[in-house]
């Protein structure tokens, strides 16, 4: 994976640095031209995008000027009339209602996640707008923080924390808040692609004895790289100590987590999902963790987001709930900032992006 690593922070230090675009005469010029491609961005993004934006001189772009609240819909249906370039995050939906908003100047759509389920994808391959996203700069990240999760979950770290905190710490005993461990463990990921890859050379050290997975279809070269099994979904559930859930979100695996996997599971499994919360019928899930019919989960992403903090999931001890932060390091944050910048300024230039979705 030595060359795969090597070609991840090559992504990483070409997505931070500010592309070369016309001299200092040809920048003046167009700054002066009313023809200024005119971008909306519809959050107040890291500052290394933001940098690349103003630096760049190509654009004239106004923002939604919050990081705690997104643009209200009808704002931004206005703020998007004429617009050239949208720059976006995951909480905006982009459908045809938005489109027709934009008009037909809108031209290239940038987003600032590697997810694309916000976006309708048929409606801007119908009006011929490309898209740019930002896979591979968040691999570490999340993968990072699906460790984490998972141990918190398998180690049961938050009820650790608040009987320490209220009390409950009396004397010790012999089978107070044990856990699960990954030594000799099976590891089962649900979608391998690099983020799947990346979560098990994490897991790989803690003596994992073996890693199974599933997908729509084998992928030796990836499964190689750590000698991973293939096995269909059945299997999956069945063999897994703990399953990760890396796959993106489809029509196909809509609500694939639901009581039909985890009835397969063992009562002794810790399910996690870092990567979308419409994969998992919650519904199921509660009650697969509150029947004992699996021994917890973590999870990252939820079906709505926020997830109101009346839902039943919250009541349940073996339940981690953490407010979808994969991605949220300094490093990756300002890394998807800067190539979302960049994919939008090669896009309004008729070039190719450096990560661009295939409509």
């Amino acid at each position: 994976m030595l060359s795969s690593r090597m070609a991840l922070r090559r992504l990483q230090r070409i997505a931070v640095a500010p592309l070369s675009f016309p001299g200092a005469a040809t920048t003046k010029v167009l700054r002066e031209m009313s023809t200024v491609p005119r971008v909306y961005v519809t959050r107040q993004i890291p500052p290394e995008g933001l940098k690349i934006l103003r630096d760049s001189g190509q654009v004239q772009f106004e923002l939604w000027d919050s990081d705690d609240v997104p643009v209200p819909r009808k704002e931004l249906l206005q703020k998007v009339k004429g617009v050239d370039g949208l720059l976006c995050v995951l909480t905006e939906k982009i459908d045809a209602e938005l489109l027709d908003a934009a008009g037909p100047n809108l031209k290239v759509l940038s987003t600032m996640s590697v997810g694309y389920d916000h976006l309708s994808l048929e409606e801007l391959k119908k009006r011929g707008i490309r898209v740019g996203y930002t896979p591979e700069v968040l691999t570490d990240a999340v993968a990072e923080l699906t460790v984490a999760l998972l141990l918190a979950t398998s180690r049961r770290l938050i009820e650790a924390t608040h009987e320490a905190k209220t009390g409950g710490w009396g004397t010790w005993r012999t089978l107070w808040l044990c856990g699960y461990e990954l030594a000799n463990s099976t590891v089962g990921i649900l979608g391998l692609g690099r983020i799947g890859v990346a979560i098990a050379e994490r897991l790989a050290p803690f003596k994992v004895k073996k890693f199974i997975y599933t997908d729509v279809a084998p992928r030796p070269e990836l499964a190689k790289a750590i000698n991973a099994e293939y096995v269909s979904l059945d299997e999956l559930a069945k063999q897994s100590d703990f399953l990760s859930v890396c796959c993106a979100l489809t029509p196909e695996t809509k609500e694939v987590c639901n009581k039909d996997l985890f009835k397969k599971m063992k009562n002794t499994s810790i399910f996690i999902n870092t990567s979308r919360g419409g994969v998992v019928n919650q519904e199921d899930l509660y009650e697969a963790l509150s029947t004992g019919q699996i021994a917890g989960a973590g999870l990252d992403v939820t079906v709505p987001e926020p997830l109101p903090t009346n839902h039943p999931l919250f009541t349940l001890k073996n339940c981690v709930i953490l407010p979808h932060v994969a991605s949220a390091s300094y490093s990756t944050r300002n890394a998807m900032s800067a190539l979302a910048a960049n994919n939008l300024l090669l896009g309004l230039r008729g070039q190719p992006m450096i990560k661009e979705l295939k409509l």
